[in-house]
């Protein structure tokens, strides 16, 4: 390309013609200088060559008054610069019809033909002081006027907490109108590659808005932002990615929340090469925010009642590039489209960022600094005009939305994160918990307990003998489309504590459902009883989250339970004077005896001889008339296949077994009365002699020696409780510990005053509960 001269040969240049003739001929005044193409072009073959795909991201700028064009000679055919960076012309030769720069024109026109020539000197190119002494246009002073009160505040600081309290000082720190519409610009990249350096000279003509720094050490800690009062824009700077420093996990993390608030997001690199971590990052921060970003920003933006969603696409991406010794991508390639190489190389990595609403290349590359950012502001201007994806919206919007993800994605990240092959794992951003029975970690959000969502795990639980983690639910009930959890206790809701005893010691465990009542109980025929998994129930392994209640399932604290009863039956009978053992077995006899034995409370002598029964008796039963007799006069027996009893001998007063004759009114009469048959001769008999028995062992022997055997999983064990859990006094031989029966934790006396039921527990009647319990509203 032929270089052409300025329109008046004499003096200094005031205009130059487009060296191009693309469109023009030659002939027009140049307008633009591109720097990659090496010439100076005016409007028409500016916009026709820059139109091609290869061409697009050429760097041009806009010609001014005293412009100087680049030295024709310092460039070889192809435009490249020979033996170093190209230099500005300082004289025009109109002979040769070039423009040289001192060091080509002492080599090229000292010959003796060419020393003749004819030359115009271009007048030497204004420093910094002579444009400021010069003074600015009108717009710019009003620019730099705008700009002068910005300045920078720390919006979040290093452990992810919100340094800016409430809305309305967020919009006393961006210093504008609380209904402004605004936007969100953030720049992202490595440490030292000049994030802050970047922003000053793209949005603050220069100013030092956000810190910078010469030092090894990174300058910006956490997040800054800054408003931009020309393009009414929030500018977010953030820490550099692959620095050394403390709560890595957390910093990371932090990135991803300011990008999610982002309408445009800078990818900041100063390098010769893209690097692997860039597209690495861009796709592990897409990944994360359509995997947890997404639904948290929805529910902001139903809060704030927004237009358009905030989560309808994330931001859009431009990878600012800035190389010194190689090109600019694609120049290599001019038949590919920069994107397309983009998309090539998220490709081979595994990456797809698919949450970008869309992703740029801008390059520039610096022979000589400073570095040029007039292509950068240009891509920018253009993204922040378009609302097409993402809306401008108020500063009380912006904030409650990086709020909203702060109070959500929070708290300490263990160190052996930082390992995954990711940068930012799931364990960022979901529930760290984890299922004490199969391991399985919770999928939820993190905090999600505080809106009252249940742990939900990734993969189905496996049972544990230790935790028990069955739960039944009534079958009936499922098949009728109702899921309703059942757990085996030792008494219906609806017995008294010594009626519930009677019959768990008879009747075995029972399994109640709040809609059908009492569907088994486990011992109800003693003979050929099937397991209630085979016939009321369905069984599921559910799993056991840190922190939770445990289990409520199945009769592992009936015993516990068995031993609260016998002990609150023991001492209500013992404040009455009566020995427990004696009365508890009397009672129990009255509940299951058939219709026609006299009840115990009222045989008060023996009925041949009247002898008064003294604490210590035993009453029998005659099993012929059921009168009440004393040992003596009751120790002879016979069959009485009358009463049901069969034809084995069973106890009968010595009046009956004289009488030996069956009566045949008597056996017609009873045979027919359920009640007096075989099967209450069964329960009496194996009641009596067994059940009853053993329950009068479990009264007789020591609560304390039991204790062990009858405790329920989820109570603290006695060796590990050494202070109360409340006012943490030390346990010792006068100060007795005692175990809440709604959280299992050991307290002390003055610690659990109160009792209440704990249904979910399987207590139906009241038992002691700790201060905090009883506080709770609601069952326990």
């Amino acid at each position: 390309m032929s270089g052409q001269g300025p329109s008046s040969e004499k003096g200094v240049n005031t205009n130059l013609v487009c060296q191009e003739s693309y469109a023009c001929g030659g002939s027009e005044e140049a307008v633009f200088e591109c720097d990659e193409c090496g010439s100076l072009q005016c409007v028409r073959c500016e916009l026709e060559l820059h139109r091609q795909e290869r061409l697009a991201n050429h760097e041009r700028i806009r010609i001014g008054p005293g412009h100087v064009p680049f030295c024709d000679s310092c460039k070889g055919s192809n435009g490249t610069p020979v033996g170093g960076g190209r230099q500005r012309a300082v004289v025009r030769c109109q002979g040769c019809k070039i423009n040289l720069c001192l060091d080509c024109q002492k080599r090229t026109h000292s010959g003796v033909n060419k020393r003749k020539h004819p030359l115009t000197a271009y007048p030497p190119p204004k420093t910094a002081e002579a444009i400021s002494e010069a003074g600015v246009n009108e717009a710019e002073a009003k620019k730099a006027r705008l700009l002068e009160k910005v300045c920078s505040f720390l919006l979040v600081d290093e452990n992810e907490e919100m340094q800016v309290k409430d809305e309305d000082l967020f919009v006393k720190k961006l210093d504008c109108n609380p209904d402004q519409l605004l936007k969100v610009v953030s720049i992202f990249g490595n440490t030292g590659e000049g994030k802050s350096h970047t922003l000053n000279h793209t949005f603050f003509l220069g100013r030092e808005v956000f810190k910078t720094s010469p030092t090894q050490e990174s300058c910006t800690v956490g997040v800054w932002a800054a408003l931009d009062p020309i393009h009414m824009v929030v500018v977010i700077d953030t820490e550099g990615l692959l620095g050394a420093s403390s709560n890595q996990g957390q910093r990371t993390r932090l990135l991803l929340k300011v990008l999610a608030i982002s309408d445009l997001v800078i990818y900041r690199t100063h390098a010769d090469r893209l690097h692997d971590d860039l597209f690495k990052f861009l796709g592990d921060a897409s990944d994360a925010y359509l995997r947890h970003f997404t639904k948290e920003l929805k529910a902001t933006t139903a809060r704030c009642g927004l237009d358009v969603p905030l989560s309808t696409l994330g931001p859009a991406v431009i990878i600012f590039h800035e190389t010194v010794h190689t090109k600019l991508l694609g120049s290599d390639k001019p038949s590919e489209s920069v994107e397309r190489l983009l998309q090539e190389r998220f490709r081979k990595l595994g990456r797809f960022p698919e949450a970008f609403s869309s992703i740029q290349y801008r390059g520039t590359r610096t022979y000589n600094p400073p570095t040029d950012f007039s292509g950068l502001l240009r891509t920018l201007e253009q993204q922040l005009d378009n609302n097409t994806t993402r809306s401008p919206r108020s500063p009380r919007v912006i904030y409650k939305a990086l709020q909203a993800l702060s109070e959500r994605f929070s708290g300490e990240i263990p160190d052996d994160h930082l390992t995954y092959n990711s940068f930012f794992p799931d364990e960022y951003f979901t529930c760290s918990s984890l299922c004490l029975s199969c391991g399985s970690g919770c999928r939820n959000s993190m905090n999600h307990l505080r809106e009252g969502v249940c742990h939900e795990a990734k993969h189905r639980c496996r049972y544990s003998a230790h935790y028990d983690n069955r739960v039944y639910t009534c079958k009936a009930c499922y098949e009728g489309g109702k899921e309703v959890i059942v757990v085996p206790k030792t008494s219906a809701s609806s017995d008294s504590p010594w009626l519930g005893l009677a019959r768990y010691a008879w009747s075995g465990y029972v399994i109640e459902c709040p809609n059908c009542g009492v569907i088994y109980r486990s011992r109800q025929y003693w003979y050929g009883n099937q397991d209630p998994v085979d016939t009321v129930v369905r069984t599921e392994i559910q799993h056991i989250w840190p922190g939770s209640d445990g289990f409520l399932k199945d009769n592992s604290n009936a015993a516990q339970r068995l031993l609260d009863g016998v002990s609150f039956m023991a001492q209500s009978v013992s404040e009455l004077s009566v020995k427990p053992a004696k009365a508890v077995t009397s009672w129990l006899t009255d509940q299951i005896a058939p219709a026609y034995w006299k009840p115990n409370s009222l045989i008060l002598t023996c009925h041949r001889c009247s002898e008064i029964f003294q604490d210590n008796d035993t009453k029998h039963h005659c099993r012929a008339c059921g009168e009440g007799f004393c040992d003596n006069c009751s120790s002879k027996s016979r069959p009485v296949p009358e009463r049901g009893w069969g034809l084995a001998p069973v106890r009968v007063c010595d009046a009956c077994y004289e009488q030996r004759g069956i009566r045949p009114e008597l056996l017609d009469a009873d045979l027919e009365d359920e009640e007096g048959g075989t099967l209450i001769a069964r329960k009496v008999g194996e009641a009596v002699q067994n059940t009853l028995g053993a329950v009068a062992t479990a009264i007789d022997i020591p609560l304390g020696l039991v204790k062990d055997a009858a405790r329920p999983s989820y109570w603290v064990p006695d060796q590990d409780i050494l202070s109360c859990y409340h006012c943490q006094r030390e346990f010792t031989a006068k100060l007795s510990k005692h175990h809440c029966r709604a959280c299992g934790q050991g307290v002390c006396d003055e610690c659990s005053p109160e009792r209440r039921p704990v249904p979910s527990r399987g207590w139906d009647h009241p038992v002691r509960v700790c201060n905090n319990c009883n506080q709770k509203p609601g069952d326990l």
